[in-house]
C-alpha cells in the first residue's frame, strides 16, 4: 500500500467534505500520499477510474432515491480496480441509505477492488436546507476520524511484509438488500400516488447576474453557458445550481417537487441519523 486516493462524486461538496476527511486521516496514519479524484463534473468522467494494488480507494457518492445515483452506473462500471483495497461510503440527506451502499461496494469488487471496510455518513440533503442542515458538522467529524481509526487498525492487522494487504475472502458486510436490489425511492402523494419529478428542472429568478456559476458546477453540463435559464441536458436536482449560486437566484416551482421536499422535511426534519460503519469481521 503506497497511495491513499480520495475518489468522489459531489454536487453540493458534502460528500467530497467527507471522503477526503476520511482518505487524509488513513493517509497520515500511514505516511502516505493522499490524491483527490473527483469525478463530479463532466470532465472527470471521460476516462476510466484505474487504481493499482498499491491503493487504498475511498470511493464516495451521494444516495439519491436509495440507491447510487443511475447516471454514474455505467462510468462506475468502466473502473478497474486491479486489486485495489476499497473503503465504500455514501452520503445520505437524513432519510435513508436504503441499497446504496451495498450497491457501491459491489461496483467496487465488481471492478477488481477488494472492499475492506464501508460507511453511511449524512450531509444536508441536495433538496433542502432544512434536512440535515449544515452537516456533516462537527459531530460527524469526530465520527469519521473514529471511522478512520478502526479502518486503519484492520489494515494495519493486514499489512505484509512487502507493504501489500493480505487478501479478503470475502466482500465487506453491509446494511442493503443484496442484488437484484430494491427500485429507487419513488415519491408519493396523501393519497399513495407517485410523484415524478424527474423532468423537473430549476428556474432563474431577477437576481441572476449571469456570473455563469451555476453552469460550471452542474454534474451534467446541463446548463446552457450562453443562457443559463436554459438546459441542454437532464437535471438530476442535485442541488448544485441551487446552493452554490451566490445570488441565490435559481429556484423551483414544480408542485409536486415542493410537495416532496416538504413532505421530506416534515417527516424527517427532526431526526437525527447518525453515521454506520461496517467492517471486514
Amino acid at each position: 500500500m503506497k497511495n491513499v486516493k480520495a475518489v468522489y462524486f459531489s454536487g453540493t461538496g458534502t460528500t467530497r467534505e467527507t471522503v477526503c476527511h476520511i482518505a487524509r486521516k488513513l493517509a497520515g496514519q500511514f505516511s502516505l500520499p493522499c490524491t483527490e479524484v473527483d469525478f463530479t463534473l463532466p470532465s472527470g468522467r471521460m476516462s476510466p477510474l484505474v487504481f493499482s494494488p498499491d491503493d487504498l480507494v475511498v470511493l464516495g457518492t451521494p444516495v439519491y432515491a436509495g440507491r447510487v445515483p443511475n447516471v454514474l452506473l455505467k462510468f462506475l462500471q468502466t473502473m478497474q480496480g486491479d486489486g485495489a483495497i476499497g473503503v465504500p461510503v455514501v452520503l445520505y440527506g437524513n432519510r435513508n441509505f436504503d441499497d446504496a451502499l451495498v450497491e457501491l461496494r459491489d461496483l467496487m469488487e465488481k471492478a477488481g477492488m477488494r472492499t475492506i471496510a464501508a460507511a453511511a455518513f449524512i450531509g444536508e440533503h441536495s433538496f433542502s436546507r432544512v434536512l440535515a442542515a449544515g452537516r456533516p458538522d462537527q459531530a460527524d467529524r469526530v465520527k469519521m476520524d473514529e471511522f478512520s481509526a478502526l479502518v486503519a487498525g484492520k489494515l494495519a492487522e493486514s499489512l505484509l511484509p512487502d507493504g501489500g494487504v493480505a487478501d479478503f475472502h470475502h466482500p465487506v458486510s453491509v446494511e442493503g438488500t443484496p442484488f437484484p436490489y430494491r427500485g429507487y425511492y419513488t415519491p408519493r402523494d396523501r393519497h399513495g400516488t407517485g410523484i415524478d419529478i424527474r423532468k423537473v428542472k430549476s428556474l432563474v429568478n431577477a437576481k441572476c447576474t449571469d456570473c455563469k456559476v451555476c453552469a460550471d458546477v452542474c454534474p451534467m453540463g446541463s446548463i446552457s453557458r450562453d443562457d443559463v435559464r436554459e438546459y441542454t441536458g437532464i437535471c438530476i436536482k442535485c442541488g448544485a445550481c441551487i446552493k452554490k449560486c451566490p445570488e441565490g437566484a435559481r429556484y423551483y416551482v414544480d408542485e409536486g417537487y415542493l410537495y416532496h421536499q416538504h413532505e421530506l422535511e416534515a417527516m424527517y426534519g427532526e431526526r437525527r441519523a447518525e453515521p454506520v460503519f461496517f467492517l471486514q469481521a
